[in-house]
């Protein structure tokens, strides 16, 4: 498990920040009802939203929690579940099985999910400038959101995720095999103690995007480990607060540069 059940974002609410938001069911290209989650910005939403791709228990809390935390920002988000084909789209209990709902989920589904999120992020205020956010298992998937070309991405923040070879869940690509398809830029944030993603995969993939010329920020904070952001823990507050204004400041800076 990523976070505890209780965990909520490491990010100070921002009182009569979000204008609205509703918990419903999108219809993902394919025609398959995902459940997602939309907070919208007030009153003068920024030129950005962001689609929210969670990590491994798809659309817990947390990032209904975090949605709330871009629209009080000033950025509208949507968030998406990934277990719709097996789980449905109804609300789950803490203690869901989400291991067994993971290891059926494909990247032709995903990819889908991920087009339609996009899509009515695009749809609800054309011209802006559109990110993608994942954690964990989700921040692979955000990487891959930079080949995306319908809508396209300006930006893709992913919280480690696992950038180098296959995964243990699902059949998605490895980002670094796919770097000659990226146009968006890249946010990546990892942790020095995670076991999960070594240095070494970490530098192939800057290598990687170097030798690519794919815009990036790869940022790994010593000692810190995998969802080092999810965590409750006192002792990851600070990178906690240094990535959230690393992500601020990535899109604030892609959105200026008029990125769509």
């Amino acid at each position: 498990m990523c976070f505890h059940p209780t965990d909520r974002p490491p990010i100070p609410p921002m009182a009569g920040g979000a204008h609205d938001h509703r918990t419903f069911e999108l219809a993902s290209t394919d025609g398959t009802p995902v459940r997602a989650f939309e907070a919208h910005a007030a009153p003068e939403p920024s030129r950005a939203a962001v689609l929210i791709l969670p990590d491994a228990r798809g659309l817990h809390a947390y990032y209904e929690e975090l949605a709330l935390r871009f629209a009080e920002s000033g950025i509208d988000a949507l968030a998406i579940d990934y277990f719709a084909r097996t789980a449905g789209t109804g609300e789950r209990p803490d203690e869901f099985p989400y291991r067994e709902h993971l290891e059926q989920t494909r990247w032709q589904h995903l990819s889908a999910d991920i087009s339609a999120g996009a899509a009515a992020l695009d749809r609800s205020a054309p011209g802006r400038s559109l990110f993608a956010i994942g954690f964990c298992y989700g921040g692979r998937l955000a990487f891959l959101t930079a080949t995306w070309r319908e809508p396209s991405f300006a930006g893709s923040i992913g919280f480690y995720g696992v950038p180098v070879g296959a995964h243990r869940f699902g059949d998605s690509p490895a980002p670094v095999d796919v770097v000659s398809d990226m146009s968006g830029a890249i946010l990546g944030l990892f942790g020095g103690a995670d076991q999960s993603i070594p240095e070494s995969s970490v530098e192939q993939f800057d290598r990687a995007l170097a030798d690519g010329g794919v815009p990036h920020e790869l940022h790994t904070y010593p000692g810190a480990p995998h969802s080092f952001f999810d965590r409750k823990a006192a002792e990851f507050e600070q990178e906690s607060a240094d990535a959230w204004r690393r992500v601020q400041a990535f899109i604030r800076r892609r959105t200026e540069m008029g990125v769509s």
